[in-house]
């Protein structure tokens, strides 16, 4: 309680999931059941503290009736691999669950609800980080969504992506429908009295690429940079833009360095994926772009690109991304490897591992999107 802080006690770490596996586990389940009993003992005099980063979907399960475990599993691994972007993904997630969009604050009875945010989420959308578990009141502009409405939101974007007829999401599906079927009403938050529910954003990707900057001014580069405020295309799309920026900097003598943040989306071969990430397949596909155009003012300078995951991790493997540079120029050529061949079957990673390519930091323990860097010199000599 706030009036006796020695009630607090000891601060207990509950490990949800292991490392590199972004993905609902039992363990995260029970966690979650554990966090909506503490948030519902509270009364009005406690202030809960709730901490939200990237992951935190994941991390917090509370499946809705008729959903189960392999359910949300099999949502998060289909809308991935069909290229949808995390507020495609989010919108499926909030009416399969009983905590995202709004459900943790509903569950809450302290008297203050507090939410610390590292963002992961482009542009900074409440409702979409984490799924929004604490977000009882909708963003600006918008109302209060139904049931029907996110369940009905959640089917266009299954048809979207063409899995509306998944066998592994039928069970999906039906909720769904049958959610479209139940009486209208709002999701606000209703308590009494009143809790008063506060957010507080502590970092995002622009903090990230401020913060690149201001190092690559330390290291002596002129840069521009740019982070994207809303959700990027797709990969070869963003790819594209990368090489148009190198080419930039290759065209003039002022700026040398480029700066960029964002999450491009990658849509998987369905003959099945190799090994790889976005930041490990966006890097390649600028490669191959890079090789395509063969561009007068980019061969005569020394290029490097980079493209990393602020948290380290890149996809279901060890690195965080992925770096482009002479070496590993030469080193395709050496091995006479084709970096189209390894973007269609989605094998970056394997890519790279051939080339010594691989950007490995280990885990950072903070997410907020990936960061991209292009440095451009005059070849000397």
């Amino acid at each position: 309680s706030l009036e006796d802080a020695t009630a607090l006690g000891s601060i207990h770490l509950h490990a949800a999931r292991p490392p590199g596996i972004n993905s609902p586990t039992e363990a995260a389940m029970l966690g979650t059941q554990r966090i909506l009993e503490l948030v519902g003992n509270c009364d009005q005099r406690d202030c809960v503290i709730c901490l939200l980063s990237g992951g935190g979907s994941a991390l917090l399960v509370a499946p809705a009736p008729g959903i189960t475990l392999v359910d949300k599993q099999a949502v998060a691994r289909q809308v991935a691999a069909a290229g949808g972007n995390i507020e495609q993904l989010n919108a499926v997630r909030r009416p399969l669950s009983r905590v995202k969009g709004g459900g943790l604050a509903r569950a809450c009875r302290a008297g203050r609800l507090l939410t610390l945010i590292l963002s992961d989420v482009l542009g900074d959308a409440l409702d979409t980080i984490a799924s929004g578990p604490t977000m009882v009141t909708p963003p600006t502009g918008k109302t209060a969504a139904s049931t029907q409405e996110n369940a009905s939101h959640a089917l266009s974007v299954l048809n979207e992506l063409d899995l509306s007829n998944s066998p592994s999401l039928a069970g999906v599906v039906r909720v769904l429908q049958q959610q479209t079927q139940v009486p209208t009403h709002s999701t606000p938050c209703q308590h009494n009295p009143p809790m008063r529910v506060d957010h507080v954003i502590l970092g995002n990707n622009a903090d990230a690429v401020d913060a690149a900057g201001v190092k690559a001014v330390e290291l002596g580069y002129r840069y521009v940079m740019q982070s994207s405020r809303r959700v990027e295309g797709d990969v070869l799309q963003v790819a594209r833009s990368a090489a148009d920026a190198i080419e930039q900097l290759a065209s003039q003598d002022q700026i040398n360095c480029w700066i960029s943040g964002g999450e491009p989306t990658v849509t998987l071969p369905p003959q099945g994926a190799g090994r790889g990430g976005r930041n490990q397949q966006l890097a390649l596909a600028v490669l191959e772009e890079m090789q395509l155009r063969k561009p007068q003012a980019i061969s005569s300078h020394d290029v490097v690109f980079l493209s990393g995951g602020t948290d380290g991790e890149d996809g279901p493997t060890d690195a965080a991304g992925a770096i482009v540079d002479a070496t590993v120029i030469a080193r395709t050529a050496e091995l006479h490897l084709d970096p189209n061949d390894y973007l269609e079957r989605a094998d970056a990673y394997s890519f790279f591992e051939k080339v010594d390519g691989l950007l490995c930091t280990g885990p950072t323990g903070t997410n907020v999107c990936d960061i991209r860097v292009a440095l451009c010199r005059a070849k000397q000599g």
